[in-house]
Parts: C-alpha cells; sequence; structure tokens
C-alpha cells in the first residue's frame, strides 16, 4: 500500500525545543519512519537542531546503522543540559539574572556579543566549566553528527532538510537546503540558533547569518515546492511542531509578560503567514482555480497541516528566560511532554488538524 507522505516542520525556541525532540522520540518510537514515507524535515534555531539529529538519525538508519532512531535525540539533550553542581549554578545564575531584567528589578547592560567584556566572561565562564560539552556547542554537534559523512548517505530518495536563517548584510531569508549538500554543515545550524544578543553572526563565505528567528520560523511552504524539495517529495501532510502559543489568556501589563508576549508574536508571524498561504493554495486546487496543465507541471495537490503544541499545564509555566534555561530536570520535563503529545497526536491527528 501506498504510504502517506509527510514533511516534518521545527520551530525554534532556545531550550524549549527539548519539548520537539520529544515529540519527534514519540514518532519515532511508534515507526512513524516506517509507516509514512518522511520526505522533508524543517528547523529554524533550536528546531533546526532537532531537524537535523533527526534527519541524520534516518540518512544513517537507512544506510545500515541499528543505533535506535531517537537515540541521538535523547542523547544530545542529556549532553546540552547540566550534569553537575557547577553547572547547574551557572545555569540557574543566568536564567534568575534574565528574569530579573525582564521584570525591570534589575538593569539590562547593552553588551555587543562580540565585545571584548563579552569574550572575556565567555573565556572565564569555560574556564569554570569543567565539561566541554556544555559550553562548547559546535563540539557537540560535531560528536553527534558526522558532516563530512553526509555527501556518502544522501540518495536521491532520502528525506530533503532544510534550515531557515537570516543573511545580515542582504537581509533575505535563506533556507540551508540538503539538495546541495555542501549547505549543509555545522556552520548552517549555529547560523539559524545565532540569537544576536547573544551569539556573533555566523560567516559562511561571503555573508553572515542570523537566527532564523528572523527568517521563516520555521520552513512551511518550501516544503510544498518542487523547486525546493524536488518532484518526489511533495507531502500529503505537514505537521507542525510548534513552540510557541498562538493565544494567551490575559493582556501582558508588566516588563517580563510584555517580553514574553512580544517574543511569541514574532516567533509565530511568519509560520502563520505560511500557512495562510498553503490554506489559499489548497482553497484554489479545491476551486479548480489553476489550469490542469499548471497544476501538473507544479505536481499541486491539497496538503493537510496538523500542528503539535505544548500541553496547556507546560505553557502556563513557561516565559522568555525558559527558553535559556538547560536544567536537566527541565529539558526532561519538556520532553516527556513532547512524548505525551505526539502519543496524544498519533493517536487522534484530527483533533490537531489546523483550519482558517
Amino acid at each position: 500500500m501506498k504510504k502517506n507522505k509527510i514533511a516534518i516542520a521545527c520551530q525554534g525556541g532556545g531550550s524549549q525545543t527539548a519539548f520537539t525532540a520529544g515529540v519527534l522520540k514519540s514518532f519515532f518510537k511508534n515507526d512513524v519512519h516506517k509507516k509514512k514515507d518522511i520526505v522533508s524535515f524543517s528547523g529554524t534555531s533550536g528546531g533546526a537542531v532537532c531537524a537535523t539529529l533527526s534527519w541524520y538519525s534516518l540518512l544513517k538508519a537507512e544506510n545500515g546503522d541499528t543505533t535506535p532512531v531517537d537515540q541521538r535525540l535523547t542523547n544530545f539533550w542529556r549532553d546540552n543540559s547540566t550534569q553537575n553542581p557547577m553547572e547547574e549554578a551557572f545555569n540557574d545564575s543566568l536564567v534568575k539574572s534574565v528574569q530579573l531584567i525582564d521584570k525591570g528589578m534589575i538593569p539590562e547592560w547593552k553588551i555587543s556579543p562580540d565585545s571584548f567584556f563579552s569574550k572575556t566572561m565567555l573565556s572565564a565562564s569555560e574556564a569554570m566549566l569543567p565539561r566541554k560539552d556544555f559550553y562548547d556547542f559546535k563540539g557537540l554537534l560535531e560528536s553527534y553528527i558526522d558532516f563530512k559523512e553526509l555527501k556518502t548517505l544522501v540518495k536521491p530518495s532520502s528525506p530533503v532538510l532544510m534550515l531557515g536563517a537570516a543573511n545580515v548584510l542582504s537581509g533575505e531569508f535563506k533556507k540551508f537546503n540538503s539538495r546541495k549538500i555542501d549547505e549543509i554543515q555545522v556552520e548552517a545550524i549555529l547560523a539559524s540558533a545565532a540569537v544576536p544578543s547573544i551569539f556573533p553572526a555566523v560567516q559562511i563565505g561571503k555573508d553572515a547569518y542570523w537566527d532564523g528567528l528572523f527568517s521563516d520560523n520555521p520552513p512551511t511552504d518550501e516544503l510544498l515546492d518542487r523547486d525546493f524539495v524536488g518532484e518526489n517529495h511533495i507531502p500529503d501532510e505537514l505537521w507542525v511542531i510548534q513552540i510557541n502559543p498562538k493565544t494567551c489568556k490575559t493582556v501582558p501589563r508588566t516588563p517580563a509578560e510584555i517580553a514574553d508576549r512580544r517574543n511569541e508574536m514574532i516567533g509565530n508571524e511568519s509560520l502563520f503567514q505560511d500557512l495562510k498561504h498553503i490554506h489559499m493554495v489548497n482553497k484554489f486546487l479545491k476551486k479548480r482555480a489553476f489550469t490542469k496543465e499548471f497544476v501538473e507541471q507544479r505536481k499541486l495537490k491539497p496538503v493537510d497541516i496538523f500542528i503539535i503544541e505544548m500541553s496547556q499545564e507546560l505553557l502556563d509555566n513557561l516565559d522568555y528566560s525558559s527558553k535559556l534555561n538547560r536544567n536537566a530536570k527541565y529539558i526532561r520535563h519538556l520532553m516527556e511532554d513532547g512524548e505525551k503529545q505526539g502519543e496524544r497526536f498519533l493517536k487522534n491527528p484530527s483533533e490537531m488538524r489546523h483550519s482558517l
């Protein structure tokens, strides 16, 4: 029987994307990759990390690796979270400082990540922390993904990977695309995750890139475009793992509430614009507004959209500062909620179907 083709898009959100890792873990534990045809992944920032680890794990499995597909995700987030008292103290002080700044209780210092002061503080922190995996994000990614190996793993039938970032110099949105396999390097993930207030812009060739929050978060409509993914990778369904909630219960009034809600709305803006565009094309196809020749040439077809979100209980206890929180207990809690929501979706997809 012909398998449904699935595209999975992972929204960014710092440490909160451990939730995404939990959702993806539930998919792999339930053999979604065997029951469905996963034709593409996309991601931005933390979502780019989860998407790339999942994509790479599937490539390895297709080439005979017997490692459980979800294991890299689980182990990466374990290594990216606190594992000793020194890391916990460093993490907790950072999160608490951001919370106090957001509440207006202490002043915010505007310091460039490229400044001498920032680099000195970073060096001091690294000297204080005993475990390199906790502060060397590039090295941690490279320990889980052999980027030099990718050319030997990718086949025409392999899923497509697309990572969102923003070109600082041109102002254009960038999609690092595995169909141009040289684009998928560790720098592409670092570029997608380079929050300007924390990390310097990532230089790739003559261009420099910032966090994909300024771009598509995550790329979605490109996953339906034959020019980006190829004719055989057009999905029947788009599964979006969303981090930022669409609504809030009350009008934000405190500085912390305003900062949190502003971040959520900005993070969702491009996603909802893209989903509206997909719904519009679906409507046009239903009304037969396109010529038959155009539909066949572009390989257009209606695409069902599903959105997997955090539980309300979890959302009620998150704020902007929690996107920086790498406390091991907190990361496990996010992943557990992701697994729960992923299981819920697989049991009853219709309740998470997205409509305008």
